[in-house]
This record gives C-alpha cells, sequence and structure tokens, in this order.
C-alpha cells in the first residue's frame, strides 16, 4: 500500500510517500481502509522535531472510514462499519491500524469527510468549552484564531453555551469567517492590538478565559486580557513554543490559573470519548453545529498541505484523501 514516513525531522519536504506493507491488526485493534485523514498542527510540531516521537515517523492520528480486519478479542464492530479516530495510528495511508476503544461509530447521516474533518477538533472545542473551563452566560471569552478549524467549533460551541465571545483573525478574509461561526466581536490583530481592544470592549474588566492555540506571539498579551483569578488556557502553539514563566507572574497579572490540557487527559474513559463524539454528531446532524472543510489535497500531496497549514492561511480543516 501507499503511505506517507518521515525519515529525518524537518520542512514539508520530509514527508515521503512510500510502498509499505498493509498493517496487521493486533489483540485489540481494528485496521481501516482509510477514506478521509484530518490534518493537525500536531503532525507539523511531530515533523518537525518539536514533539521527538521516534523515527521514521508514520503521521496521522485522526481518520475515517470502513473496518477491514478485526484483531483479537475486538467486540463491537463488524467488517465494513463506518469509523472515525482522533487517536489512531499511520492514517497518512491507505490502512491503519487503531485500537477498538479508540474507534467510534459514524452515524448515516454523517459522511467519513465530516467525520474526519470534526474528531480530534471537535472533542477539543468541546471539552475546552465545557470541561476545561465550563462557559455559561455570564462568561465573555477570548478565542484566538477563531476562524481556524478549532476555532470554529469552539465558537460555535461557546455561543452554545450561553458565552459572549470576542475573536481575534489574522486576515479581512476571516472576519466574517467568525463572524459567521457566532463570535460577538472580531478583532483583526493583523491591524489591531487586540489586548487595548479586548480592555475596550470589556470596559477595562477583561475576559474570564482565554483559549489560545496560537502560543508564543499572542500568549503574554493574553495574560493581560484576563480578570483577576482569570484561566488562560493554552492548548497549543502555531507561532511557536511559549517560552517559560516565572510562575509569580500569574500572581502579579491577578492569581491568574494557567492549564495546558490535551485531548488523552479529556477522553480518558471510552464513556468520555464516546459522550464528546456523540454530542458533535448530533450537532452536526440537527444543524447545531457547521464543519468546515477548507482545502482537500490527495495522499501524494501531504507535503503541500503541510505548507498550507503552516501559512496559516486555513479557513476551516484540511483532509488528505488516500
Amino acid at each position: 500500500m501507499h503511505g506517507i514516513r518521515v525519515h529525518e525531522y524537518g520542512d514539508s519536504s520530509k514527508l515521503v510517500e512510500e510502498d509499505i506493507p498493509v498493517p496487521q491488526p493486533g489483540p485489540g485493534e481494528v485496521r481501516v481502509k482509510v477514506a478521509a485523514v484530518g490534518l493537525n498542527f500536531v503532525e507539523i510540531y511531530q515533523r518537525r522535531g518539536l514533539y521527538r516521537n521516534p523515527l521514521p515517523l508514520a503521521p496521522g492520528d485522526e481518520f475515517s472510514g470502513t473496518v477491514d480486519a478485526l484483531g483479537e478479542g475486538v467486540a463491537g464492530f463488524q467488517i465494513g462499519d463506518r469509523v472515525a479516530t482522533a487517536r489512531g495510528a499511520g492514517g497518512y495511508a491507505e490502512y491503519a491500524l487503531v485500537r477498538a476503544d479508540q474507534l467510534v461509530p459514524v452515524p448515516p447521516q454523517i459522511t467519513l469527510e465530516q467525520a474526519a474533518a470534526v474528531l480530534l477538533q471537535g472533542i477539543t472545542a468541546h471539552y475546552l468549552a465545557l470541561s476545561t473551563f465550563p462557559l455559561n452566560p455570564d462568561h465573555v471569552a477570548l478565542i484566538h484564531a477563531a476562524a481556524g478549524g478549532v476555532g470554529q467549533l469552539l465558537t460555535q460551541i461557546a455561543k452554545k453555551c450561553g458565552a459572549k465571545v470576542i475573536a481575534t483573525v489574522g486576515s479581512e478574509e476571516k472576519v466574517g469567517l467568525a463572524r459567521g461561526a457566532g463570535a460577538d466581536e472580531v478583532i483583526l490583530y493583523s491591524k489591531l492590538d487586540f489586548e487595548a481592544e479586548v480592555k475596550s470592549l470589556t470596559s477595562g474588566k477583561g475576559v474570564d478565559v482565554v483559549y489560545d492555540g496560537v502560543g508564543s506571539s499572542t500568549f503574554l498579551k493574553g495574560l493581560n486580557c484576563l480578570k483577576p483569578r482569570g484561566y488562560m488556557v493554552l492548548y497549543g502553539q502555531a507561532s511557536g513554543p511559549v517560552e517559560p514563566i516565572n510562575p509569580q507572574l500569574l500572581n502579579q497579572k491577578g492569581s491568574l490559573f494557567l492549564t495546558r490540557p490535551t485531548i488523552a487527559h479529556y477522553t480518558l474513559t471510552r464513556e468520555e470519548l464516546l459522550w464528546r463524539a456523540e454530542n458533535l454528531f448530533g450537532w452536526i446532524a440537527s444543524g447545531d453545529l457547521t464543519v468546515t472543510i477548507d482545502r482537500t489535497f490527495r495522499l501524494t500531496e501531504a507535503p503541500q498541505a503541510h505548507a498550507y497549514m503552516e501559512s496559516r492561511q486555513t479557513k476551516g480543516k484540511v483532509l488528505l484523501i488516500p
């Protein structure tokens, strides 16, 4: 089969197409014939070597498709079932393996492309808004990169919770996307100082929570946007990793809270995983949540897909189609 491997850390050219063996499922594993792969910044971090996974690297945690083979002891799935995962392995390929407990059924109302586009980013948005800092109508949230994949979903879910959303975006084109997702206020941070704008919009009070998936270029100013005892939720580093800080800074800026969540700790049980996935699929089916697929690339175009994401021009989810 065809698959993508990384043999040395570096730029997107290090994503190399190879002819590799079809993987065989072990005990508790399922082999999936991949229909679509959701691309995420974590794979860029892995490829660059920011996250030091062993080489050669077989990227692709998030994908959808149909069950092709079952390992020993797997129950609850049959050959041909439509499924998706946010925590598989080697998804940049025609076939990939996933532990059965990390696989979710895809209902008939949801396309496999939608499933691959929403699962990881949607679960991320779900736990950010409902668990990491549970939003309610009394809250004001600052959401950075609100026109991106997580940002659009997080904005929609925040509005479902009744919160007021102040969004930041990087281009004029993305202002409309953030507003379309439900943002109450949108700041074009390439032209305006978002810290000053947030303080103006909140009459100097600040926001209850900052959801920051951008990282180094927004983090420190984001702390200045928080109310006393506000929450900085740092869930990504699209602009680069945040430099270490002295914890005393959190005291000086208002006894702030800082957390760095990840999906593994918010899907600790199968019940929690299914709850989040079923919520997302149900909201999509009812029209309460819109998933934006920005662009699709062929598997052989994985380097171009990574380069496109790194350009920070994405307006939704990017997919690979084997």
